[in-house]
């Protein structure tokens, strides 16, 4: 199932206040020093900052700037032959830079204009109800730092790439973006964690990594593969199954892994049916009876 834990870094604040962001021992960047510094001080401008106010401004190193460019062009050329029509026209229109990582509100000011959805700054980890809650409202919380040098087209974690040009990508279609609206909806009528968990996986096995099939192909959608150097070509390989929200929401599936099962739409529409759907209907009492079926 879903772990939360298992996606970000842990980040901690100190009784002196100092912020820290505990890297796993396998992590890039571990024995860098300079850049556990920087992963703290862009964590700690994240946990400062409060609604309304600036967004904050990373001054990023050059060395950050050269991953940015290695692997935005990387996946550009990727995206456009693995990628279904319907990302790669909103990622045209969007239209993110490739010389240099862009500031949160420069990505707001191209997003915005597309389909109303702004970024705001997250640490790390945001609580799932918090996170997926905000899409109601149009806003996506987004991690501000980079992936280490040594491994440009790596990262153990989400970072800025995954954030940006996987789901900026994504949320640049007004399709797409109207389906993450309805998780946010969602999360504002459903109370019980085993209804939120089941939503997160059903996210997970669409708009994170989802495929559907295309004149003949299949093409991937989720931000997940947008974003993953390797991924958005190993899914070709995947054992796809149609969609179906009772075992999407129920499987397990390890996050740390290539995934060998992905749920193939037949097109765009289907995403919208199948799975906005379930998230413009999902109640407490729809997830009971689904995970009561799993059971029996």
């Amino acid at each position: 199932m879903f772990t939360e834990a298992q996606l970000y870094s842990p980040v901690t604040t100190g009784i002196d206040g100092d912020v820290t962001v505990h890297l796993s021992d396998e992590h890039p960047g571990v024995h860098d020093l300079d850049y556990r510094a920087r992963r703290n001080d862009i964590a700690a401008l994240a946990l400062d900052f409060r609604p309304g106010a600036p967004v904050p401004q990373i001054d990023y190193t050059a060395e950050e700037q050269e991953v940015w460019r290695i692997v935005s062009a990387e996946l550009a050329r990727k995206r456009e032959k693995f990628a279904c029509r319907e990302v790669n026209d909103a990622a045209e229109r969007l239209a993110l830079p490739f010389d240099h990582i862009p500031q949160l509100d420069e990505v707001t000011s191209k997003l915005f204009p597309l389909t109303g959805f702004r970024y705001v700054p997250a640490a790390g980890l945001v609580p799932l109800r918090e996170f997926f809650g905000s899409f109601a409202d149009r806003t996506f919380h987004s991690t501000q730092y980079i992936r280490h040098h040594s491994a440009p087209l790596y990262t153990p974690e989400p970072d800025a790439v995954h954030e940006i040009l996987g789901h900026a990508n994504q949320l640049a279609s007004p399709r797409f973006a109207a389906v993450y609206e309805t998780v946010g909806a969602a999360v504002q009528r459903i109370t019980t964690e085993r209804a939120l968990k089941f939503l997160a996986d059903v996210f997970w096995f669409s708009m994170e990594f989802g495929v559907l099939r295309e004149h003949g192909e299949v093409r991937c959608y989720g931000a997940g593969l947008l974003s993953s150097f390797g991924e958005i070509e190993e899914f070709r390989h995947a054992e796809l199954r149609p969609l179906d929200i009772h075992a999407m929401g129920a499987i397990a599936y390890d996050i740390t892994h290539y995934q060998p099962i992905l749920y193939c739409a037949e097109s765009v529409s289907e995403i919208e049916d199948v799975v906005g759907g379930f998230f413009e209907t999902v109640t407490d009492e729809t997830v009971e009876q689904l995970t009561r079926v799993e059971q029996i």
